[in-house]
């Protein structure tokens, strides 16, 4: 979407949907939101998205996410693809409300600008955008990745931390640099830790995962940073 940036208020809008007129704000109401853009139906990469999204649609509903899908055909087609994603997915799609949204693009101007490619938006409960990835038609969507961000996204939404690269859930995370180390101590009972650095600056720190905000992802593994095994 043009001119549409991280932090900015998600454009709200009318249109018409498979489960009837939606107001996108209302919508989402307090949940987060995943917005998948699709150039048209019964393309056969986005066939194979949505399918995913099918099979893993209790892994978004434990997360608190509402997923909604755009494409520029009719609502006529996006009944007969929603047939085929049942069937591509192999669960059954009929009681799964969030997955059965399709827009009819004729009624949701403001949002032309996203159906020519395959794209994905996050949008937050405060409606505002907190991720977006534009992808090549011929390159599909990771899901596995897509609830990795959002678990990220939750959890440093909640806490005062940072994710580091590849991490996964269970995983220690980063303590900003700016907070100062008494700070630190209180915020994490459980402790902070530095990595050694040749240049003795102490920036990389690490605490263990709050546990309170990972009642929704599996907590068995306890790495200090990917690769690694143990807490110093």
């Amino acid at each position: 979407m043009p001119g549409l940036l991280l932090g900015d208020v998600f454009p709200d809008f009318e249109a018409e949907t498979t489960v009837g007129k939606i107001k996108f704000h209302d919508f989402l109401g307090d949940s987060w939101g995943i917005l998948f853009s699709h150039p048209r139906d019964y393309t056969p990469v986005c066939t194979t998205e949505l399918g995913r999204a099918a099979k893993l649609s209790s892994e978004f509903s434990k997360r608190n996410v509402r997923m909604i899908a755009l494409s520029i055909d009719c609502l006529e087609d996006h009944y007969g693809w929603s047939k085929v994603l049942s069937r591509v997915s192999s669960e059954k799609t009929a009681g799964d409300e969030p997955l059965r949204v399709w827009i009819d693009v004729e009624a949701m101007l403001c949002a032309r600008a996203l159906v020519l490619t395959p794209a994905v938006f996050i949008i937050g409960p405060d409606k505002k955008l907190k991720l977006s990835i534009l992808y090549p038609a011929t390159t599909g969507r990771n899901f596995d990745e897509l609830l990795r961000v959002i678990d990220s996204l939750q959890l440093t939404a909640g806490v005062r931390v940072a994710t580091p690269a590849d991490w996964k859930p269970g995983v220690c995370v980063m303590v900003p640099p700016s907070m100062p180390e008494e700070e630190a101590a209180s915020m994490f009972p459980a402790g902070v830790f530095s990595k050694e650095l040749p240049s003795g600056r102490k920036y990389l720190r690490y605490t263990p995962q709050p546990k309170d905000q990972s009642k929704h992802t599996d907590t068995g593994n306890s790495q200090t940073e990917p690769g690694t095994t143990s807490q110093p």
